[in-house]
């Protein structure tokens, strides 16, 4: 067994003996090819669960400084967030962002699975904002199909500003798969945002969110 194997297998069953998820519509991932997961962004452990619940390995952006620790602590998230397949982004720097999303597209044409969250960071007060166009961009540029996924209860596992985490159960529900015509990297952004705006319908069906009309902005930028 590899260490992504052991680490996502290791994970799951953690998950599994302490928060005794409900998970819906595995089945609707595809067994094989590229595909995106797209969902909905509670809490800072929700890529980690989407990780090591889904049947297929799905890489996830996590912040840089997960890899760049120092000591034990340091040492241990670096390991961790290997172990599952994130790729380190510098966040808020938007050329190390376009970058991350071309890291997605090699990804893609490898034939693996790529996670992204579409509303860019974790709302805090449990709506679901306005979907960021890289979704778009990828499911045009690519035509791999879009599993949109619906994250519930995950915000009480570790509530915004809090430290530790708290098992609580909570809901994984994957949708159907979403496809578009495949346009390549020069689609019009109408297109983009017609494709987002697609998704994260979809998403809204799994959780049953209050929309909000915006996007979301991360606390420094407040």
């Amino acid at each position: 067994m590899g260490v992504y194997d052991l680490t996502r297998s290791t994970t799951r069953a953690l998950i599994a003996a302490l928060c005794r998820p409900t998970v819906e519509g595995l089945h609707h991932v595809p067994e094989s090819g590229p595909f995106i997961v797209a969902p909905n962004h509670l809490s800072f452990l929700d890529s980690v669960l989407v990780q090591a619940l889904m049947p297929r390995p799905v890489a996830f952006f996590a912040k840089a400084e997960y890899f760049t620790g120092t000591g034990l602590k340091g040492a241990l998230l670096r390991s961790f967030f290997e172990g599952v397949g994130s790729i380190p982004v510098e966040r808020g720097q938007q050329a190390a962002s376009v970058q991350a999303l071309r890291t997605l597209l090699d990804l893609l044409e490898q034939g693996d699975g790529v996670g992204i969250y579409p509303e860019g960071t974790r709302s805090r007060d449990g709506r679901l904002y306005r979907g960021r166009t890289g979704v778009g961009w990828l499911a045009l540029t690519t035509g791999a199909p879009v599993v949109p996924v619906g994250l519930i209860g995950t915000a009480a596992l570790q509530p915004a500003g809090k430290k530790g985490i708290r098992p609580q159960h909570f809901t994984l529900r994957v949708g159907e798969p979403l496809v578009f015509a495949k346009t390549g990297p020069g689609h019009p952004l109408p297109a983009r945002r017609s494709a987002t705006d697609t998704i994260m319908d979809s998403i809204a069906a799994l959780t049953g969110q209050e929309r909000a009309p915006h996007y979301n902005q991360s606390p420094t930028a407040e």
